[in-house]
């Protein structure tokens, strides 16, 4: 058994999971898990730097959670970073304040990387050796893998909650509330476009259980579900058909700010981004004509994890 702190750092969130895991049986046991939204990825696609006040949200976020680890004990720590810090200029700024505050050097890793964990935290537990294709809708990009016991192929194209929605749905600070057909139609043609791109790669309309990560699925999975409240156990492994998904985009997308804030399970952090992300989702299952979405709870930070105690030494904080 080997106690392990994985950290995922991504353009909207920042997560830590701190686990025991024993690669012998397979188990991953829960600790801690917790989410802040920080918004990393503020501005990114449009100056491409990192904003200093991105920065300290997120650097705030690394001092409660070295706090926590350090009370668990953790014997291994990994700090992975995706889609924002990859894009940005100021990258040193950003490892090197991590590095300050948690004692681990954060590992900017590539796309492609970053699906093979996603995967893996995603499939571990699921029965039998069915053909998966998982997606990870994040901030900034989206990842796409498709695979069995094993990854086939990956592939990872810039279409995320946040990128969408400040390309298309910002205008002098302000976001469209609601959008308007027009800009819908901008976001589409760009989901669009990136899902060809990631066809050229993944079989994306090979027979396959689609399974589906982050923040974006997982909201849309508790409108489905009609929870007053975000639950965890409720949502993870739900089945939600293409219908349900369909009628919930339309919603979101002609509802105003108010009325998204309103919704039990919505995250405030999610409010303003949560219809490009409802967006992607429906575009991809209409894309591979998946009659449902398997909801995972348990994605890249699983993954890394699992990376920690199996396949790396891993780092221990200062």
């Amino acid at each position: 058994m080997t106690r392990v702190a994985a950290v995922d750092c991504g353009t909207n969130s920042i997560r830590l999971l701190v686990a025991d895991v024993d690669a012998g049986t397979g188990e991953l046991t829960d600790l801690d898990r917790r989410m802040r939204i920080v918004r990393l990825g503020q501005g990114v696609d449009r100056t491409g730097r990192l904003a200093p006040e991105a920065l300290e949200r997120t650097f705030e976020a690394c001092r409660e959670y070295a706090a926590v680890i350090k009370e668990h004990g953790a014997e291994r720590v990994r700090f992975v970073a995706t889609s924002a810090s990859r894009d940005a200029e100021n990258r040193d700024e950003f490892v090197h304040g991590v590095l300050d505050i948690l004692g681990v050097e954060p590992e900017v890793i590539t796309g492609d990387q970053e699906a093979e964990f996603s995967f893996t935290g995603a499939t571990r537990e699921l029965p039998g050796r069915d053909s998966y294709l998982v997606v990870d809708i994040g901030g900034g990009s989206t990842e796409f893998v498709v695979g069995d016991d094993r990854v086939r192929a990956a592939r990872s194209v810039d279409i995320g909650c946040v990128r969408l929605t400040e390309r298309h749905l910002l205008r002098n600070g302000v976001i469209s509330d609601p959008p308007g057909a027009a800009e819908i139609a901008a976001i589409r043609a760009d989901i669009e476009a990136a899902l060809d791109l990631a066809e050229r790669t993944v079989p994306l309309r090979e027979p396959c259980t689609l399974v589906g990560l982050a923040g974006s699925v997982t909201t849309v999975a508790g409108v489905a579900l009609g929870l007053r409240a975000y639950d965890t156990s409720a949502i993870h492994h739900a089945r939600i058909s293409y219908e349900q998904v369909r009628s919930i985009t339309d919603h979101l997308l002609t509802a105003t700010h108010a009325e998204r804030a309103a919704i039990p399970v919505m995250h405030p952090g999610r409010t303003d981004v949560i219809g490009a992300g409802a967006l992607v989702l429906l575009a991809i299952m209409e894309r591979t004509s998946a009659p449902e979405v398997v909801v995972s709870e348990h994605d890249i930070l699983d993954g890394i994890a699992w990376a920690a105690a199996e396949d790396a030494p891993g780092q221990r904080p200062r």
